[in-house]
């Protein structure tokens, strides 16, 4: 099978990438960040392909050099902890863009790609998307924008055999969280929350977001899964 990263030398794209090799799949990343990207490409043995997600025309040529594709996942993203009467609109305006329209842009260059053949597409939202956090306002209402796409484009693209499905992270130690997760009273704080006690790492997340591409798990389309430790749905006594 070949499968498309965007965002793969963030935490959870590389393990994703990773382990979609692990399984003998050939896997295409995409970064914005060339050393990054360079390191990664190395480590996979392909060739890397430096685009930013947040550029229609840039994931459109990824698109078109990759060819046939029967798999994509976008793990572009960012993190603000601001409440929405201190968030600039410069800050607004970017966490739409690297969360929400890179989503989309892959979305539709992906569906193009795949009208024919079908296949899978996985997004990554956020538990933040579903529950209520404090000082999540932008990315919150970014990432509810992910799971509303997810619904609308698997509905347009069933029957065209193309699924499409999302995850949603509780707080996951990578570099992007290394604020939070680096900070030990933050840190632990942030456990407390999930009922399983422990941040997740980034091979959580990838385990369900290869599950997802898959086409053994063909009959699933439409669906947010929270791989967050039971932060979206558990409370834990304390």
């Amino acid at each position: 099978m070949t499968y498309l990263i965007f965002g793969a030398t963030g935490g959870i794209g590389s393990a994703l990438c990773k382990q979609l090799q692990s399984q003998g799949h050939r896997v295409f990343a995409t970064g914005r960040d060339p050393q990054k990207l360079a390191i990664l490409a190395s480590e996979l043995g392909t060739t890397p392909m430096l685009a930013d997600a947040t550029v229609p025309a840039e994931v459109a040529d990824v698109f078109a050099q990759v060819g046939a594709v029967d798999g994509v996942a976008n793990c572009v993203g960012s993190l603000l902890l601001k409440p929405a009467h201190i968030t600039t609109d410069e800050e607004w305006a970017s966490v739409l863009r690297i969360n929400l329209d890179s989503a989309f842009y892959v979305v539709r260059g992906a569906a193009k790609a795949m009208m024919s053949t079908g296949g899978s597409i996985v997004l990554v939202s956020s538990a933040a998307g579903r529950i209520g956090l404090q000082n999540h306002e932008a990315i919150a209402a970014a990432k509810a924008g992910i799971i509303g796409l997810t619904l609308s484009a698997a509905a347009t693209y069933a029957p065209r055999n193309i699924r499409v499905n999302c995850v949603a992270p509780g707080l996951t130690a990578t570099p992007l969280t290394a604020r939070i997760t680096g900070n030990e009273t933050a840190a632990k704080a942030s456990m407390a929350m999930h009922a399983l006690g422990r941040l997740g790492a980034a091979a959580d997340v990838a385990h369900m977001m290869a599950f997802l591409l898959q086409p053994d798990n063909a009959w699933i389309t439409g669906q947010t899964f929270g791989v967050d430790g039971g932060l979206g749905t558990v409370r834990s006594k304390s």
